[in-house]
């Protein structure tokens, strides 16, 4: 007998836990009408699971978060269920790991995109302190961490292995394609009705910006993996299916910066096609910049005649991208734009704060910039910027470190599809750079990194990035000059077709 228990010793535990948390609930139901007590052995299993299987526990937190809904658990505290908690769990495991055992890989840690990124969030900190609302400051700075933790310096680590990319990819396109069916679904028969169209991806998603947003990001990466040579039979049937399904939300989403930032990816992709250098299209958009500057009076004076306002119908929507004049969303945009540097200059170096901008901002708005949807109640949203928000809330050096992060970033996937040996990793480095970009462009317009939907997928393809630099084999080839001129052996297009000679760049 004795020997039988200590051989069942874990069954035995299991059925006792089992009983007392049946007897638990019981009395939950009965006596309080509260069912929240059976979440508690679910609970325990995310805990086993993150504790025995930290990549599977990883993985699960990725399929989860487009189901993952808002709920506030304390006054004037939301989290993002369930997947924020499992986020926060993963962070203190994770940190807990490498204090233990310090097997970070160095190559990782020294990386300029890591590097960039561990400054940025420095910084924030350091603004977090001098914060004119430093509680709403500590909650964003603390929530930024276990956004980055698991999804950047830990899948660093696990993107050693490709099929470990695969897998946080399909992870999270098996959630959105969900989310997706059931949104299109709900916008049959409320073509005509674009208030309701607005709304149909809720509430998975907050508002169509956002899901746009993260179809866009979906798309480049979702293409590339419809001819990857891991994708055959019906996996490749399925990438097309993701492919077609993604096209199609973006389509009804309406979101008119996502169009924008998916025709910006192309346009960058032709001039990577044609091997421009990085520097040269950083110059070409610093000049697009600098000529908006100089003629904006007659570019303002031009947009101001358009009073297209947003529509169900594609043409319409497309020109109402350029109403300043009547378009609400436009206007409101505008507003907040405007509000964010009168705030900006009061403090240029260190900002009013991360994440304070939203409950600051209404005493800094002017009669005439407001729009049918102007708010002083700071529930709409921030500064619709990923730009303009870190420099009202962390200064010049705020939005300076967010800019150096994106163009590194960029830089290095350009680089590593130019220099990587095998022709696949090449590929699905320029995919994800494109994903990527579009983030970057939708940034102009909206800031969404302060939720868990889009930092998930955004971070994750940064640490994509990274990973494909730090553990793939390069071509080598040295500087051009008047001697010599060695060029890399050229690699693929993302659809798998040989690429013409590129010049090689050595600045990305």
């Amino acid at each position: 007998m004795k020997f039988w228990f200590k051989k069942n010793i874990g069954l035995l535990l299991a059925v006792i836990f089992t009983l007392v948390f049946i007897i638990a609930e019981g009395y939950a139901l009965w006596f309080k009408g509260d069912a929240t007590v059976g979440l508690v052995p679910l609970a325990l299993l995310v805990v086993w699971l993150f504790v025995v299987r930290l990549e599977t526990g990883f993985l699960l937190m990725t399929l989860l978060t487009p189901f993952a809904v808002n709920m506030a658990l304390l006054p004037g505290m939301e989290l993002s269920m369930p997947v924020e908690p499992m986020m926060i769990l993963f962070t203190f495991i994770f940190f807990f790991r490498l204090l233990a055992t310090r097997s970070y890989d160095p190559r990782l840690s020294r990386h300029p995109v890591t590097l960039l990124l561990l400054a940025s969030l420095a910084w924030m900190a350091f603004t977090t302190i001098t914060s004119e609302m430093p509680w709403v400051s500590i909650k964003y700075t603390l929530a930024r961490v276990w956004f980055i933790t698991p999804f950047f310096f830990a899948a660093t680590q696990f993107f050693q292995n490709h099929s470990r990319i695969r897998q946080f990819f399909w992870a999270y396109a098996i959630g959105l394609g969900v989310v997706i069916f059931i949104a299109t679904t709900k916008t049959l028969g409320n073509f005509s009705d674009l208030q309701t169209l607005h709304r149909v991806m809720k509430p998975f998603y907050n508002d169509h910006t956002a899901y746009g947003c993260v179809i866009a990001l979906m798309l480049p990466a979702a293409f590339y993996f419809i001819f990857s040579h891991s994708m055959k039979g019906w996996r490749r049937v399925l990438s097309l299916a993701l492919f077609a399904g993604l096209c199609i939300g973006l389509f009804f989403s309406y979101c008119r910066a996502a169009w924008i930032s998916v025709v910006g990816a192309i346009g960058v992709y032709v001039l990577v096609r044609m091997g421009m250098k990085v520097k040269w299209m950083v110059i070409l958009f610093g000049l697009g910049i600098g000529a908006f500057f100089v003629y904006q009076s007659d570019v303002l004076y031009k947009l101001g005649k358009n009073h297209q306002d947003s529509s169900y119908t594609l043409a319409d929507q497309v020109k109402s991208i350029s109403n300043i004049s009547t378009d609400a969303s436009n206007l409101e945009r505008l507003n907040r734009w405007a509000s964010a540097l009168r705030m900006w200059k009061e403090d240029p170096v260190l900002g009013c704060g991360p994440g304070t901008y939203q409950f600051l901002y209404a005493s800094y708005q002017r009669s005439y910039q407001l729009s049918t949807i102007s708010t002083n109640a700071g529930n709409l949203g921030n500064a619709h910027s990923e730009y303009i928000g870190p420099m009202t809330e962390q200064g010049v050096p705020g939005v300076a470190l967010v800019a150096m992060l994106f163009l590194t970033t960029f830089a290095t996937g350009v680089r590593v599809y130019r220099t990587a040996k095998d022709p696949h990793t090449a590929r699905m480095s320029l995919a994800f750079t494109l994903s990527l970009l579009t983030y970057y462009i939708h940034g102009v317009f909206n800031n969404f990194l302060d939720t868990d939907k889009l930092s998930v997928p955004f971070w994750g393809f940064t640490a994509v990035i990274v990973a494909l630099d730090v553990y793939s084999e390069k071509n080598n080839y040295s500087i051009p000059n008047e001697k010599t001129h060695t060029v890399p052996s050229a690699p693929a297009d993302l659809s798998g077709h040989a690429d013409g000679p590129i010049s090689p760049d050595i600045q990305g």
